[in-house]
Order: C-alpha cells, then sequence, then structure tokens
C-alpha cells in the first residue's frame, strides 16, 4: 500500500480560498490524497464563509467536517508535516512557519473574493474561483507522484500555479 500524499492549502482565514480546494481536492482523490487547509494565526475566520458553502454545494462536493483553524493548530495537530504545502494567497506566503518535513510549497494565487461586500459577487466568483481550481487540481492528481524526480514534481505543481 502507498503512502497517501499530504497536501495542505493556505489562506489567510481559511473560509473561501482554501475551504473550496481542500474540499475539491478530497472529492477527486481520497485515496490517493491526504487534504488539509489553514490560515493566519489571528486571521481565521470563525466558520466556513457562506459562498464557499454555495459553491461547493453546486458543484455537489461534500463541504469538510472540520471547522477553520490557523496553520499553528494545524502543526500541533499533524506534526509530521505535509508532502506539499500550496498557498493560494500571496500576502501569507512570507508569513507561513518552517512547515514539519520541509515539504515542497508553490503559490496558487487568488484573489480575496471574501473580502468584497456584495453577496452576489461574492457568491459568483467563488463559483469561478472553484472551477479554477478544479482544473488545476485534476491536473495535480494525474502527475505520477511514485517514483519519480521529485524536483520535476516540484517543479509541475509549481508551474499550476500560472494557470488560468
Amino acid at each position: 500500500m502507498q503512502k497517501r500524499i499530504g497536501v495542505v492549502f493556505v489562506s489567510r482565514r481559511n473560509s473561501l480560498r482554501s475551504i473550496l480546494a481542500e474540499a475539491c481536492l478530497s472529492h477527486l482523490d481520497p485515496k490517493r490524497f491526504s487534504v488539509s487547509s489553514c490560515g493566519q494565526p489571528g486571521h481565521v475566520g470563525r466558520e466556513f464563509h457562506p459562498a464557499a458553502i454555495g459553491a461547493l454545494h453546486s458543484a455537489s462536493i461534500p463541504v469538510p467536517q472540520r471547522p477553520p483553524r490557523s496553520w499553528d493548530e494545524l502543526v500541533r495537530t499533524h506534526p509530521s508535516g505535509a508532502d506539499f504545502v500550496i498557498t493560494l494567497d500571496a500576502a501569507t506566503e512570507s508569513l507561513q512557519p518552517p512547515w514539519p518535513g520541509q515539504p515542497d510549497s508553490a503559490l496558487w494565487s487568488y484573489p480575496d473574493v471574501a473580502a468584497e461586500t456584495d453577496p452576489e459577487q461574492v457568491a459568483h466568483a467563488a463559483v469561478q474561483m472553484l472551477f479554477s481550481l478544479r482544473r488545476r487540481l485534476e491536473l495535480l492528481v494525474s502527475l505520477p507522484m511514485q517514483g519519480v524526480d521529485r524536483a520535476a514534481v516540484r517543479s509541475d505543481v509549481r508551474d499550476l500555479g500560472y494557470m488560468r
């Protein structure tokens, strides 16, 4: 039996972007990937953004069961680390702690649509973001992860951040 590939998605509040990514990858390949998400301490939302829940429901993707959490909490509860840390918010990239196990990292920058004030605009943007994330994650799932050059996989995962 192969080891599951650990992926952590990071965004500032862990209420929309990283939740969409976590739920989508968990939905696409739950057997091969162990997926979690987290946000910046002091900025983490108390609950998932309604637009994230709406976007996931519209795509028939289950909403994650656990509430938003900070990266401090994630590192404390999952000390073995991850294979990949994918940051979805350029503003938090330089603030992150050293991750246990020295995982490969990538930036897939998405705008902070949760900060918008118009609920209809946020809902529409969340659905568009989910479609974009799903395209990237389908490609991630298709990558050969076992028995290949780790630098090549790292490069491929980082390159996915440049997709539009």
